[in-house]
């Protein structure tokens, strides 16, 4: 009997207090259910802040934390008078979702800045890889115009930074995976800020330029190997000029 009684004694020992769940916690759990249930289909207006302040016999307040929720999330669009609005979630939104907490990381740990480097250069090895097997004449030749862009954006780094997004992404969108050519653009542009100090850096834009036509060659070869050697000698040249920047500085080189 003693040992029954110890035995439940240890059972309710490990149990907690129930807490409360906020009202706007519930809310948006309801309205995440209509998103995703396909209640409501991007375009179409969620209930006004009114009905759903009826609907769920709450104020306005954990209405609008609801709503707020969602927009944090990317699933609505909030504009002054108007009823929040379902949007269209792509790849694409949902890594700009955390773009700014990336980019935050990335300035400030230098353990994670070495490991999305590490990261990046696998990936995009697998991603030119995969590209020279199966490139097309025409995308090919999108490239080369991307290479050219490009090249004459030398003058101007933010032209030429955006030049360099959509070169390494449109190799990745020859894989036919709309996530890979979003991840792609998205890794670059996580490390944006110091890759914004690099392209001003004196005769970068002309090695960077001669080392993506040379991984252009080896896909129109469409040799695979040669071009991940070109890709991780392009990535990790790079990679060797990244530093974690502090106080809004660029930190010395190592």
């Amino acid at each position: 009997m003693a040992s029954a009684e110890t035995a439940r004694t240890r059972q309710v020992a490990v149990l907690s207090p129930v807490a409360r769940r906020k009202l706007g916690d519930q809310i948006l759990e309801q309205l995440l259910h209509m998103i995703e249930s396909g209640t409501v289909k991007p375009g179409d207006p969620l209930p006004s802040e009114r009905e759903l302040m009826s609907t769920f016999g709450v104020g306005r307040p954990a209405v609008r934390e609801a709503l707020q929720a969602l927009q944090s999330r990317g699933l609505v669009a909030i504009h002054h008078g108007e009823r929040a609005r379902v949007l269209d979630l792509t790849a694409t939104s949902m890594l700009d979702q955390i773009e700014r907490s990336a980019r935050h990381l990335m300035s400030t740990s230098p353990q994670t800045l070495e490991h999305l480097k590490e990261a990046r250069l696998m990936f995009e090895c697998a991603m030119v890889r995969l590209a020279a097997a199966k490139a097309t004449a025409d995308d090919l030749a999108r490239l080369r115009q991307l290479l050219a862009a490009q090249e004459a954006a030398r003058r101007d780094s933010q032209a030429f930074l955006e030049a360099d997004m959509a070169l390494h992404e449109g190799i990745a969108a020859i894989s036919g995976n709309p996530l890979f050519a979003a991840i792609s653009r998205a890794m670059l542009q996580w490390l944006a800020d110091v890759h914004r100090e690099l392209v001003r850096i004196p005769g970068t834009e002309s090695v960077t330029i001669a080392e993506h036509a040379e991984i252009l060659n080896c896909m129109e070869r469409h040799s695979p190997e040669a071009a991940a050697m070109a890709m991780a000698n392009h990535l990790t040249r790079v990679n060797q000029l990244y530093r974690v920047r502090k106080g809004g500085r660029r930190a010395p080189r190592s």
